[in-house]
């Protein structure tokens, strides 16, 4: 990441005290600073940076040794509120934010208000219930237009799930690394890669950090692979946050079934359901609606606000949002939605406004950005791809099934195995060239990727006893 200038340090900084009326002292400001540019600042810096804002009129300080604490200047709140809503800004600039509309200006500055300022709410049932399908938009019918244009492929008519398959191998390193950054995973994308491709586990790194990259690698494979089975309804969300929550859950139970207790969400004054039968009706009202919505990019962002702010799961909410957001892109053949780069205090703050304000501007700017990155990445992506072996995409069931008859069946790969299965799955002519698929597949199995191929974890290791002579 570029070194802030000056003047982007001095823009920040102001931006930090202005959404503490109370004041904000020392270390608490080199706490925040160091969340939104991912690492500490000189204290020697900070304080000269304090002094040339206080010269200028821009801060004040007031208190004496541990209790000094600064605020924003009476005649600088103006100028702050009116940078805070021009997108593109500076200072949003220096904190890696993304470009904002004046309503999500509004509801971010809003969100940064002290907790004891911001009034306690629960869950309001009336924000699902008023959404009418067909009726309410989150997104303007420009907007739509907007994103159908962006999000077009060369794969618009071809079968559903077509254009995910054909990017699925960066997608799943994409989508997984991303996803799991906003949820504080330190995986880098390289290291993501190199589990997804390799089966390698990254040094250092925590155990469950490696399991949420895992999860989120079979949860988007089994969209992909499934694309034409899945959909808005109770059975897919439940099984896909049971594959994005395994291992993951304190409770295993509650790995696919929706919470029969209260829950708390640290950092906001939301408090959601508590009732399990309410909860219950509210779920399966939003999947009706959701599967109701035409567009798919209604759909998507009408799960990216809905599902989180339901909270219908113990944990692992938000992860599910992001990955069945996808579901109506991949059906339409549409550019998915990797969220590569996105800023995790925009996010988390988009979302707050849902949860405190029951208001989607600020997600909604967060979500355009979003996708906006994904079509740039892979549309270029798309230019420069070899066109798709049409024997892999012919054989794509067939080859699934012959990995299986072997790994459930316990057979070593041998060529006399590959061969007899290359016999049985494809047509003559094609016997040689699916036994070639068929060995490659098979070498390059590993944990990490035994989903793409419909196999449980416990099979695997079970045969790889059998295929290593154990």
């Amino acid at each position: 990441m570029a070194r802030p200038t000056p003047i982007e340090d001095l823009n920040l900084i102001e931006s930090v005290v202005a959404g503490y009326p109370g004041g904000i002292g020392i270390s608490a400001l080199e706490a925040e600073l160091a969340q939104r540019l991912g690492g500490k600042p000189n204290r020697r810096t900070l304080q000269r940076r304090l002094q040339k804002l206080i010269g200028d009129q821009r801060l004040t300080a007031e208190g004496e040794s541990v209790a000094l604490v600064y605020k924003l200047a009476d005649g600088a709140a103006a100028q702050v509120a009116g940078v805070a809503g021009m997108a593109g800004t500076a200072a949003a600039e220096a904190e890696l934010y993304v470009p904002l509309s004046p309503e999500g200006a509004a509801i971010r500055d809003r969100i940064r208000r002290p907790l004891m300022h911001r009034r306690p709410v629960g869950y309001q049932r009336e924000f699902l219930e008023g959404y009418q399908p067909g009726e309410t938009f989150y997104l303007p019918e420009q907007l739509r237009i907007q994103l159908h244009e962006m999000g077009r492929t060369p794969a618009g008519e071809r079968p559903a799930g077509t254009y995910a398959r054909e990017i699925l191998n960066r997608l799943l390193v994409d989508l997984s690394w991303a996803s799991s950054r906003l949820e504080g995973n330190t995986y880098s994308r390289l290291d993501t890669q190199n589990l997804i491709e390799f089966g390698q586990v990254a040094k250092g790194k925590d155990a469950i950090e490696t399991q949420m990259i895992l999860n989120h690698k079979a949860a988007i494979e089994m969209l992909v692979e499934d694309i034409d089975e899945v959909g808005f309804d109770a059975f897919t969300f439940k099984n896909l946050h049971a594959v994005l929550s395994q291992d993951l859950m304190r409770d295993p139970d509650a790995c696919g079934r929706l919470r029969r207790r209260p829950v708390d969400i640290s950092g906001t004054v939301f408090h959601p359901l508590v009732m399990p039968q309410v909860l219950e009706g509210c779920f399966l009202s939003l999947l009706q609606k959701a599967s109701a919505i035409a567009d798919p990019f209604e759909q998507a962002f009408f799960l990216m606000v809905q599902l989180p702010y339901l909270q219908p799961f113990e944990d692992v909410n938000k992860r599910v949002s992001r990955i069945g957001a996808n579901i109506p892109l991949i059906k339409h053949n549409l550019c998915p939605l990797s969220f590569i780069d996105v800023p995790e205090r925009a996010y988390v703050e988009g979302t707050l406004g849902v949860y405190e304000l029951n208001q989607i501007e600020l997600l909604r700017d967060v979500f355009v950005w979003a996708y906006e990155r994904s079509c740039q990445r892979y549309l270029a992506i798309t230019q420069t791809m070899v066109e798709p072996d049409p024997l892999k995409i012919r054989y794509r069931e067939a080859l699934i099934q012959a990995v299986q008859a072997v790994v459930k069946g316990l057979r070593r790969p041998t060529p006399d195995v590959v061969t007899a299965l290359s016999r049985e799955y494809a047509a003559a002519a094609d016997q040689a060239a699916f036994a070639d698929l068929l060995a490659a597949a098979l070498k390059q199995l590993h944990e990490g990727s035994v989903a793409r191929y419909r196999l449980r974890r416990s099979e695997f290791l079970a045969w790889v006893q059998v295929r290593d002579g154990h």
